[in-house]
C-alpha cells in the first residue's frame, strides 16, 4: 500500500532579502537559489523522505523545468508513472521572497498545473486501490480536486486536504469529502470569513469546518501551537521551539508527518504531533523540498523530545 499525492508540482525561483518588500518598494536582495517545490510534489517528497511508499499523480511541461522535476521526485523516492509530459505547456513556476525573520511571499504560476483535468483523474482512480490516503492542495484546478475526493471516497480511501492557496468561497459539495482538513490561520480565516489569530478562534474556525461537513479539522498556527477539532474531541498541540530559517513547506511538511504517522497506524493526536514536528524541521533550512527532514533526522529529533 502507498500514500498518493494530487496536485500541483513546481519548480521554486528563491530570492532571501532582508525583509518582504511593500506595494511599490524595490529591495536589494541577497541570494537567489532554484529548487523544486509545488505544493502536491512538495508532500509527496516529504512523505517519501519519512520511508512511506509514494506516488505522485500530476502534470509537468515539456520543455524547460519538467525533466528536472521529474528527476527529483525519482531521487526522493517518489514513483512517478502518472504523471503526464504535458507537450503544451510549461512546468509551474513559483517566485518565492524569504525574508531574515522567515517569513514568505509566493507567486505562482500554474503552468501544466492549470491544465489537470479529467484524464489526470482517471490515472489517479486506476491506482486509488493501492492507496491508504490521499493528499490534496488547491494548486490545481478545483474541479479536478472535487473529482478527485470522490474518486477517493468511492473508494474509501481517506481524503486529506491542504487549502492553499485558500479560496473565499471553498464549494460546499467538497467539505463532506474531506476526511481531515489542514489550514493555516491565514487560510483558516479566508475560508471561515473570519480572523483566526490564536488558539481560542482556532478552535471556532475548526468547528465551522466541522459543521461544513469535514470528519477533522487541523488549524496551523505556526509557532503557536495547532488546533485539531472531531465530532468527539477538540484538542491543542503546541509547537517545537526551533531556529527559524525559511517557513516555506513547512505547511507541506506537516501534511507528510501526519499522513506518515496515520500510515504507520497512531492516532490523529500522535499524527498532529508528527506533523508539528516534521513542520519544525523543515522550518530550520531555506527551500521548499530541500527542508523536509529524512527518516533518521525526523526520527532523532522526536526521540530527543522524548516522543
Amino acid at each position: 500500500m502507498s500514500i498518493i499525492v494530487f496536485g500541483s508540482i513546481n519548480i521554486d525561483l528563491v530570492a532571501t532579502a532582508p525583509k518582504l518588500p511593500i506595494a511599490g518598494e524595490t529591495l536589494l536582495g541577497e541570494d537567489f537559489f532554484k529548487v523544486p517545490g509545488g505544493k502536491g510534489a512538495n508532500q509527496a517528497v516529504a512523505v517519501a523522505k519519512l520511508g512511506v511508499p509514494t506516488q505522485m499523480v500530476g502534470r509537468v511541461g515539456a520543455h524547460g523545468f519538467g525533466a528536472e522535476l521529474m528527476e527529483n521526485l525519482q531521487d526522493a523516492g517518489v514513483q512517478t508513472d502518472n504523471i503526464f509530459v504535458d507537450e503544451t505547456a510549461s512546468s509551474g513556476v513559483a517566485m518565492i521572497t524569504v525574508a531574515h525573520d522567515g517569513e514568505n511571499q509566493i507567486v505562482v504560476i500554474p503552468g501544466a498545473n492549470g491544465r489537470v483535468n479529467q484524464a489526470d483523474v482517471e490515472r489517479l482512480s486506476y491506482i486509488l486501490p493501492t492507496a491508504t490516503a490521499l493528499l490534496l492542495q488547491l494548486e490545481i484546478p478545483i474541479t479536478a480536486v472535487i473529482a478527485a475526493a470522490q474518486a477517493a471516497r468511492s473508494n474509501n480511501i481517506t481524503v486529506i486536504l491542504d487549502p492553499a492557496p485558500a479560496p473565499s468561497d471553498l464549494p460546499a459539495e467538497l467539505y463532506p469529502l474531506i476526511d481531515i482538513i489542514t489550514p493555516n490561520e491565514v487560510e483558516a480565516g479566508q475560508i471561515v470569513g473570519f480572523p483566526v489569530d490564536g488558539e481560542e478562534a482556532a478552535r471556532k474556525a475548526a468547528g465551522v469546518l466541522l459543521q461544513r461537513g469535514v470528519k477533522s479539522a487541523i488549524v496551523k498556527l505556526g509557532a503557536k501551537g495547532v488546533v485539531c477539532a472531531t465530532d468527539k474531541e477538540t484538542f491543542f498541540v503546541p509547537a517545537f521551539f526551533v531556529d527559524t530559517v525559511d517557513t516555506v513547506a513547512a505547511g507541506d511538511a506537516f501534511n507528510g508527518g501526519l499522513a506518515t504517522a496515520l500510515y504507520s497506524g497512531l492516532s490523529l493526536h500522535q499524527a498532529v504531533i508528527w506533523g508539528a514536528a516534521a513542520g519544525a524541521l523543515a522550518a530550520t533550512k531555506l527551500g521548499a523540498q530541500t527542508s523536509l527532514p529524512d527518516k533518521l533526522t525526523f526520527e532523532a529529533f522526536l526521540k530527543e523530545r522524548g516522543l
